[in-house]
C-alpha cells in the first residue's frame, strides 16, 4: 500500500456483524481504549453488545453508536501499529459521522451521544411495517431515469450507490408499486433485479421528515464542537462533494441527509481525486465493489487479519 495521500472510507447500517471489532479489541490497546470510552459515554457495555449475539446490534439505537465504536477502534488501532494517517475521509449513510471523528472534525464522545439519538429518532420516525427500501441493480442506472417513473408515489431514490445499484425508499406499499413500474420500464435491462433490504425503517426518505427538527435542535445541542476546517477533508452526502467550511452549512447537511439521497457515487469520483489510495475500515466491505464500477481499486479491512494483509502489500479482503 502506498501509504502517502490515503483516503479511507467506513460504511454505515447494514454492515454491522456479531463479533464485530473483537480481534481489534483483544490484539491493540488502543482499539480496547475506544470500546471502553464508549461505554463509559454511554453507560451500557458497547464491547459486550458488538461481540456477541445480541438482538440489540440491529435495533437502530444500538447499531449506530456500536458500528462507530468499531470504525474509529479499528482506525486508532491501525493507526497505533502501522501509522496509519488518512488524508480525505468518506463514509456511507451512517459512516459519514465517523469520517467526521475520524478526520478530527467532531469529537468521539458527542458523536456517540449524537448517532444514539440519531438512531432512536430515525427507529421511531414510522411505525413497523409502515416503510420499506429496495435496492435496484442493473446497468448504466441514475436517479434522473428513475425518478420521473415514481410520480405520485411515497417513494424517493434513497442511495445513489453506483451506476449499478440504486436504493429507493418510502411506504410499503409504494415501494412495492415502484418495482412493478420500473421492472416494465426497464424491461430492456436483462440484468435488472430487486433486493429488498432488512432494515427497520424507510431511510433518507421524506417519512424521516418529522424527525428533521428535533434532530438539528439535537445537533445544535451537542455539536457545538464541530470543527468546521478539518470537515473540509471530508465528504458530505447530502451535497455530493466535501464539506465547506461553514459549521452552519454542515450541520444543514448533516440534518438533510436523514430525508435525502446518499450521493455516494460522487462522494466515491471526488475522493477518487484527492486519494492515490482508497481504504475501507469497517465490519463489513460493502463500499469495495462501489469503487470498482468507477475504475477504482478499494483495499477492505474488516479484521486485523486483513489489515495485516493490506499492510503488507498483499491482497485484503
Amino acid at each position: 500500500m502506498d501509504e502517502k495521500n490515503i483516503g479511507v472510507v467506513f460504511p454505515g447500517q447494514g454492515a454491522q456483524r456479531a463479533g464485530m471489532g473483537q480481534d481489534f479489541c483483544e490484539g491493540i490497546a488502543e482499539s480496547r481504549q475506544v470500546f471502553e470510552e464508549a461505554a463509559d459515554v454511554l453507560g451500557w457495555d458497547v464491547a459486550g453488545l458488538c461481540f456477541t449475539e445480541d438482538e440489540r446490534l440491529n435495533l437502530t439505537e444500538y447499531t449506530q453508536p456500536c458500528i462507530v465504536t468499531t470504525e474509529i477502534a479499528m482506525l486508532r488501532g491501525l493507526t497505533a501499529r502501522y501509522g496509519l494517517r488518512p488524508s480525505r475521509f468518506g463514509g456511507h449513510s451512517l459512516g459519514e459521522w465517523t469520517a467526521l471523528v475520524a478526520a478530527g472534525a467532531l469529537p468521539f464522545a458527542e458523536t456517540l451521544r449524537i448517532v444514539q439519538e440519531r438512531g432512536r429518532l430515525m427507529q421511531g420516525a414510522v411505525a413497523p411495517g409502515v416503510g420499506a427500501m429496495t435496492a435496484l441493480i442493473g446497468e448504466d442506472l441514475a436517479p434522473e431515469k428513475i425518478e420521473p417513473l415514481l410520480g405520485g408515489l411515497a417513494v424517493d431514490v434513497a442511495n445513489i450507490n453506483s451506476s449499478r445499484q440504486i436504493v429507493l425508499s418510502g411506504e410499503a406499499n409504494a415501494v412495492a408499486e415502484a418495482e412493478s413500474r420500473l421492472g416494465a420500464a426497464l424491461a430492456d435491462q436483462p440484468a435488472l433485479r430487486f433486493t429488498r433490504l432488512n432494515v427497520s425503517a424507510p431511510f433518507h426518505s421524506r417519512l424521516m421528515e418529522p424527525i428533521l427538527e428535533p434532530f438539528a435542535d439535537l445537533l445544535r445541542d451537542l455539536g457545538r464542537r464541530l470543527d468546521p476546517v478539518a470537515a473540509t477533508a471530508v465528504t458530505s452526502n447530502y451535497r455530493g462533494g466535501f464539506h465547506s467550511g461553514s459549521a452552519d452549512a454542515i450541520r444543514e447537511a448533516l440534518v438533510l441527509q436523514i430525508s435525502h439521497a446518499v450521493r455516494w457515487q460522487q462522494n466515491m469520483a471526488v475522493l477518487a481525486e484527492k486519494a492515490g489510495t482508497i481504504l475501507e475500515i469497517g465490519p463489513g466491505r460493502p463500499l469495495k465493489s462501489f469503487f470498482r464500477t468507477i475504475g477504482v481499486d478499494c483495499l477492505s479491512v474488516t479484521t486485523l487479519a486483513s489489515a495485516e494483509r493490506a499492510f503488507a502489500g498483499t491482497e485484503a479482503e
